[in-house]
């Protein structure tokens, strides 16, 4: 059985106090070791992929912080000590410093992380 810690986790996104960490585990699934600083707005950089939202679901747990997850039904506060699970179609916003671990499917993951990642212009 896998295991890996944030530390183990190659870094996948690192720029601008935006941290992602991310490691295939299971053959299907993804996990996210995530760092957003208070303000982070994520809706902007989702701009181009279906609805300008996130498609892609995820599992999770908020390990600190608070996040505002908006999405076509609107928005839902997620908080430390929390649980969820963002269905597609959906901009998180960190309201403070906020750290998460979250899994998702890694077929789905894929395509927002190239485009997060994309090189502008």
């Amino acid at each position: 059985m896998p295991a890996i810690s944030s530390a183990e986790a190659p870094a996948v996104i690192d720029g601008g106090g935006v941290e992602l960490k991310g490691h295939e585990i299971g053959g299907e699934m993804t996990v996210g070791f995530v760092r957003l600083p208070g303000g982070t707005d994520l809706g902007p950089a989702l701009a181009g992929l279906p609805g300008d939202l996130c498609p892609c679901p995820h599992w999770g747990y908020v390990l600190s912080g608070r996040i505002e997850v908006r999405s076509e039904e609107g928005a839902e506060l997620v908080t430390a000590g929390q649980a969820f699970y963002w269905s597609p179609g959906h901009a998180p916003i960190a309201l403070e410093d906020t750290e998460y671990v979250d899994f998702s499917p890694t077929r789905e993951l894929a395509p927002v992380v190239a485009h997060l990642t994309r090189s502008p212009g």
